[in-house]
């Protein structure tokens, strides 16, 4: 992959990248209304990875501004936000779907997932995830109402908003093109599409 090429992240599935401290992701909502789960892991040791429960401790919110930057589970900075056309809603408190989602949802076959996606697309890259940590959910929209109760609602991102992450560490990036289409988090539609990223200098 060159430094400027966009990659896809096809509808349903997951796509992995390593991504050099210094240098920047740019993950792009093709069509604007696609959530991403993603992960980061340390590349040289993967058992230290971007923790969304940390990163509120480190951010004092539950989602980070711009400069901020998302830390590891031993609490070290890993990607730091540096752009965002989106509107900044990117949920930290929802755990990755999987088939035990689907099923309490009432599918009874398999049904894609993104736990499932995380692990396929590092075997492409020949790696095994230590287990499965929270993702940082691009472009989700969960409000958190005042008596603590959450809602699904589709995303506020528009067709070809971004968001650019500085790599901290070097790093294996994983993305996951959210397949839920039970509940409209991907938009009304409930439709899952393909997104983009982008590694860049």
């Amino acid at each position: 992959m060159t430094a400027a090429s966009h990659v896809a992240i096809p509808a349903r599935r997951g796509k992995a990248a390593f991504v050099s401290a210094g240098r920047s992701v740019r993950v792009i909502n093709t069509h604007g209304q696609q959530v991403v789960d993603t992960w980061a892991f340390r590349r040289d040791e993967p058992t230290e990875f971007m923790s969304m429960e940390h990163s509120r401790t480190a951010l004092g919110r539950i989602m980070p501004t711009l400069g901020q930057a998302m830390v590891t589970n031993r609490r070290r900075p890993i990607l730091t936000l540096t752009e965002d056309t989106s509107g900044g809603i990117h949920d930290t408190l929802l755990a990755a779907c999987d088939r035990y989602r689907y099923e309490l949802l009432g599918c009874e076959d398999y049904h894609d997932n993104c736990t499932d996606n995380l692990a396929s697309a590092l075997a492409e890259l020949g790696l095994t995830p230590p287990e499965t940590p929270a993702p940082w959910n691009l472009f989700m929209n969960i409000p958190v109402a005042s008596d603590g109760t959450v809602r699904f609602q589709p995303p506020v991102s528009q067709p070809g908003d971004y968001v650019t992450l500085r790599a901290e560490l070097d790093c294996v990036v994983v993305f996951s093109a959210c397949p839920q289409d039970m509940v409209p988090i991907n938009g009304i539609a409930c439709v899952p599409t393909e997104a983009h990223f982008q590694v860049t200098q």
